[in-house]
């Protein structure tokens, strides 16, 4: 069956099917090796697109703009000062000007709720660059990071470190029950994902023949496992006050050595980035200051080592994003 996108938003991997996925990331991989290769793609020239960050990114920018420029596309960047978004014009109001300017718009930035009424006032595809519950273009990187790696997707296991209750723990459970991975989420109980999306994706992994599980034993979760994820464990836009809690709860669940070493013997590392796994950073020399820690969700040694796919997952956003705004502008 030939990918058949055109016009659709992409706000979450639930709302496509597992061919569909394993769709754009075919095209992806096509992509990848154009631009290896040198060879143009440039066929979506004369159209422009609309990128409204109300957070900020290295990676999410980047790739959209890298992606839009290598289709032929012109990008216009709009940051917090950039737009009256929410402030002085509607969320209906804003779609409603952009989508008579630009033939797609990408949104990154806070609830759910903001892109999906993006997309009902649009009249051009909205594509989620990332909200508090959902982050579906870094899935599909992460999963073509993963066939890269092993060739395969489905029969995989995937074991999800730390705190598991929004948009990347969600993301990965829904991409992994719909492609066929099985899917743990390793943390204390309270931070495990909502029980209404847990039953949503179950159906998706019954479908599949994939798994789910909750565990807060991290030597059973990551036994056989053969990727091993973790993220920040405060996100952008919480309050610092969170960050006492967070490290008394999830630094047992923190991706050292020793957890990798209880993986199976091909597991790899996997993170989207930035990660706190030295005092490289302003955040990660406060941190330190202030709670004594030199590192946070993975040690230096676990992100630096041979089992570590940090940046070809985070080449791979580049790859996927053009493979979202091509199959869904229709190039």
């Amino acid at each position: 069956m030939g990918l058949n996108l055109k016009g659709r938003d992409f706000l979450t991997l639930k709302d496509f099917t597992p061919e569909e996925i394993t769709g754009l990331l075919d095209l992806s991989e096509d992509y990848k090796r154009k631009k290896k290769e040198g060879i143009l793609v440039d066929t979506l020239r004369g159209k422009n697109v609309a990128l409204i960050f109300e957070k900020s990114s290295t990676r999410t920018r980047c790739a959209f703009e890298i992606g839009a420029h290598d289709l032929g596309m012109g990008t216009t960047y709009l940051d917090p000062s950039g737009s009256q978004i929410g402030h002085k014009e509607s969320i209906a109001d804003t779609a409603r000007v952009l989508s008579s300017m630009f033939d797609g718009i990408e949104y990154r930035g806070f609830g759910q709720d903001i892109v999906e009424e993006l997309a009902r006032y649009s009249k051009v595809p909205v594509w989620n660059g990332l909200t508090n519950e959902y982050h579906p273009t870094q899935i599909l990187a992460d999963m073509l990071t993963i066939r890269e790696e092993f060739g395969v997707l489905k029969g995989l296991k995937l074991v999800y470190m730390g705190d598991a209750r929004y948009n990347m723990g969600n993301s990965l459970m829904v991409g992994c029950s719909k492609l066929g991975l099985d899917f743990t989420a390793c943390a204390p109980k309270e931070y495990f994902p909502n029980e209404e999306l847990v039953k949503e994706c179950q159906g998706y992994a019954a479908a599949s023949g994939s798994t789910i599980t909750f565990e807060e034993d991290v030597e059973k979760a990551v036994k056989d496992a053969n990727i091993i994820y973790t993220d920040v464990w405060v996100s952008m836009g919480e309050p610092d006050d969170v960050w006492a809690k967070r490290i008394k709860d999830l630094s047992p669940y923190r991706v050292t050595r020793q957890v990798m070493d209880l993986a199976h013997d091909n597991a790899i590392f996997l993170h989207c980035l930035p990660s706190f796994h030295d005092l490289g950073t302003t955040v990660g020399q406060q941190i330190h200051d202030k709670y004594g820690l030199d590192e946070m969700e993975v040690t230096d040694e676990v992100f630096e080592s041979r089992a570590s796919r940090v940046f070809e997952e985070a080449e791979n956003r580049m790859h996927t994003i053009k493979a979202v705004m091509a199959a869904t502008l229709g190039a």
